[in-house]
């Protein structure tokens, strides 16, 4: 029961991350891992505030419009 309720916690996780446009980190830092092992891993924030960057236009993470 606990394990299920687990799963269903990751994937709402991933659903309303993906509804809102940022990337999985958990799926960046093991891609990291088995395509780039020499490199640098970002840190969580890092990773956000490029998505959000990328995605917004945004400075530092911080969007400052919406359209």
């Amino acid at each position: 029961m606990l394990n299920t309720l687990r799963k269903m916690n990751a994937y709402r996780k991933q659903f309303f991350s993906l509804l809102v446009g940022v990337p999985s980190y958990e799926t960046y830092v093991e891609h990291m891992k088995t395509h780039h092992p020499g490199e640098p891993v970002k840190s969580r924030k890092q990773f956000f505030c490029e998505a959000q960057e990328e995605r917004y236009n945004a400075k530092g993470g911080k969007v400052s419009r919406c359209c």
